[in-house]
């Protein structure tokens, strides 16, 4: 059975004045058992990573300020929002949810995350609501235990995977790919493996075509598991995006990547990554969609 990690803590507010939109994270799996896509049964509930794990992945220092409340006002500003202990358990959460979700996705080939995609997080830094780098973290783990070998990181998010990018910059057992917004957030990009910069207003044709060429490239990386960060910041009513990708767009990118990944037999984990549409029910329809794809495609 496919299994979906999810936490109440994922949708708690953010404090006044910073929230954004986090009422996602309980609408998705609602609207997925709503519409009989899954059952209850198909959902489980992390509890926080373990501090060993964290530091796979994450610096001491950062991550004793992050544990003590104690990260500089400059360093909380960077991130988005003043630091908070449930913050940082929710992360902790999040970051749990995709290191089962990638031993689950062993099982049956996939696996997915309603939150997660935390990919501005660096080894000793926090950025863009991001702080602590969940796929990162679960490679790191993957490749501490021996369960797997070489990692292909596919990030879709509109944003570079700057964080990823740099935990991983000297690892080749990990091959990062980020395809963003050449324009957009964050303005200081880090160095991938394979970084490829889309235009302002790049819309369905030339996202896809550039898609498929390049993921047959990435065999040659020999992976053994994939991590997918499926932002859905892309389409074209995204107030932060800048390109111009329609919910059918959308759909087609995540086609395409999850049958490369079972026609490879690459078992997958999936986050959600970013979405900041005006319109919440265009956020929670594609992210869905993804779930729906994944679903149809695997079991």
């Amino acid at each position: 059975m496919v299994k979906i990690a999810w936490h109440p803590l994922y949708a708690h507010p953010l404090p006044e004045g910073h929230r954004f939109p986090m009422v996602k994270y309980e609408l998705i799996p609602e609207q997925l058992l709503h519409e009989g896509v899954i059952t209850a049964a198909n959902l489980f509930s992390p509890e926080a990573l373990d501090e060993e794990i964290v530091l796979l992945t994450h610096q001491q220092a950062y991550w004793q300020q992050l544990k003590e409340l104690s990260l500089p006002v400059r360093e909380q500003r960077r991130i988005g929002f003043p630091l908070t202990g449930q913050l940082v358990e929710r992360e902790l959460r999040i970051a749990k949810g995709t290191v089962q979700g990638a031993l689950f996705a062993q099982q049956v080939g996939i696996a997915f995350n309603v939150a997660g995609g935390t990919h501005h997080a660096g080894s000793n830094w926090g950025e863009g609501f991001c702080l602590l780098n969940d796929q990162a973290i679960a490679a790191n783990y993957l490749l501490k235990t021996g369960l797997a070998k070489r990692i292909l990181i596919i990030d879709l998010d509109v944003h570079q995977g700057n964080g990823t990018a740099e935990i991983f910059y000297d690892k080749p057992e990990v091959f990062t790919f980020s395809m963003h917004g050449d324009k957009n957030f964050p303005f200081r990009k880090e160095t991938s493996d394979l970084d490829i910069a889309l235009e302002d207003g790049t819309a369905n044709e030339v996202f896809l075509e550039k898609l498929k060429a390049i993921l047959p490239v990435l065999l040659a990386h020999q992976p053994d598991f994939v991590f997918y960060l499926s932002g859905v910041d892309v389409l074209e009513t995204d107030k932060l995006g800048k390109l111009a990708l329609t919910k059918a767009g959308c759909r087609e990118r995540d086609r395409i990547v999850l049958q490369f990944c079972k026609d490879n037999r690459l078992p997958v984990q999936v986050s959600m990554g970013g979405g900041y549409s005006p319109a919440i029910k265009d956020i929670v329809d594609a992210h869905c969609s993804t779930f729906k794809i994944g679903l149809d495609i695997f079991e």
